[in-house]
């Protein structure tokens, strides 16, 4: 918990101090999220896969509040000050609003993620809040009642065909997801009986009016132009994170007709230590696809049964913006991982 909290906490940090106090701290938040990250990659030696069973993790849901409430004095103080109100120069706004936007993406993408699969529903309403505050409140239902649902499959918009680059992908599935979810939180409330006043869409898209309203009163009209900006680069890398770690893989169809259970082979997954710290162990997908419920420190990594990645994630996202490269790096690994498969499949 202790690498957590570092990983995570510091470039928030970083990034008020930046807002607050300028100098080279936006800089630093910005070298934080990039070179420092990949170098750490490299340097530190990889995390066990395997976690003792009986241990608890009783930091882990206090550490997510702490980060999802930050998110999002982080994301006020970083409008405010990108959009020339801190008395910062161009290029101190200009760093510290791409450091901002990597930390939306990399660090309150994951940590919305976790909270939106806790049971406390004040807990899933912050997870939901800190989408909704990124402008993708919908990526809340699609993620739960979709993807989770079809991953691997044609029928789940985030996750990416064999061949189908990145910007092909991102039309998709960012136009698909809102409407899968849309559809299927529609069908909830009615099977419930509920008013459609009720319906989660409104608050997303009504919060995301409310979102647009407070960057204007924080920054004016670049203010909002600023956070539009950071939200879209945020939105993007939440995009890339569900292309890589999905690309290419495939769920096999039963003699039912159904679909064969979510495996381990169905997600790819990387041992980075510090990068997967950072992102709150978002590297270890596998896992947490078999287990939604399973506590973020204690997702397993096992390499014989799950496909990982060549690098990390972050620069596996960073890859797939050249197709041609990514094709080159991954097409390979995805058909031989395909023709790994020695388990038949039940019939049922």
């Amino acid at each position: 918990m202790i690498l957590f909290s570092i990983a995570t906490l510091a470039p928030l940090a970083m990034i008020l101090l930046s807002a607050g106090q300028g100098g080279l701290w936006p800089a630093a938040a910005l070298i934080y999220m990039t070179a420092l990250i990949f170098a750490l990659d490299r340097l530190v030696a990889a995390a066990p896969g395997e976690v003792n069973e009986a241990e608890e993790f009783p930091a882990a849901p206090v550490l997510l509040a702490v980060l999802g409430t930050l998110h999002f004095a982080v994301l006020m103080a970083a409008v405010w000050a990108a959009s020339g109100h801190g008395g910062l120069a161009l290029w101190q706004r200009v760093c510290l609003g791409i450091a901002a936007g990597l930390v939306f993406g990399q660090i309150a993408h994951p940590v919305a993620h976790e909270l939106i699969h806790k049971r406390l529903s004040a807990l899933r309403f912050m997870g939901r809040a800190i989408y909704t505050s990124l402008l993708i409140g919908h990526h809340a239902s699609a993620h739960l009642l979709v993807h989770h649902v079809f991953v691997a499959s044609e029928d789940d918009p985030s996750t990416a065909r064999r061949g189908e680059g990145f910007y092909r992908f991102a039309l998709r599935a960012g136009r698909g997801s809102f409407y899968a979810g849309l559809h299927a939180e529609t069908a909830m409330l009615r099977r419930a009986g509920r008013p459609m006043w009720r319906h989660p869409h409104l608050f997303y898209v009504l919060g995301g009016v409310a979102c647009v309203l407070a960057a204007f009163l924080l920054g004016g009209v670049l203010g909002v132009l600023v956070y539009v900006a950071m939200c879209l680069y945020a939105q993007m890398q939440i995009l890339m994170s569900d292309y890589v770690q999905h690309y290419g893989l495939r769920r096999e169809v039963l003699p039912s007709g159904k679909l064969e259970p979510v495996g381990p082979r169905h997600s790819w997954n990387a041992p980075h230590r510090f990068s997967s710290a950072m992102t709150l162990n978002a590297p270890r997908h596998s896992d947490h696809h078999v287990a939604p419920s399973r506590a973020y420190p204690a997702l397993r990594l096992n390499p014989g049964e799950m496909p990982c990645l060549p690098y990390s994630l972050p620069l596996m996202a960073a890859l797939s913006l050249a197709p041609p490269i990514w094709r080159r790096v991954m097409d390979r690994r995805v058909d031989s991982w395909a023709a790994s498969r020695a388990t038949p499949l039940p019939d049922r």
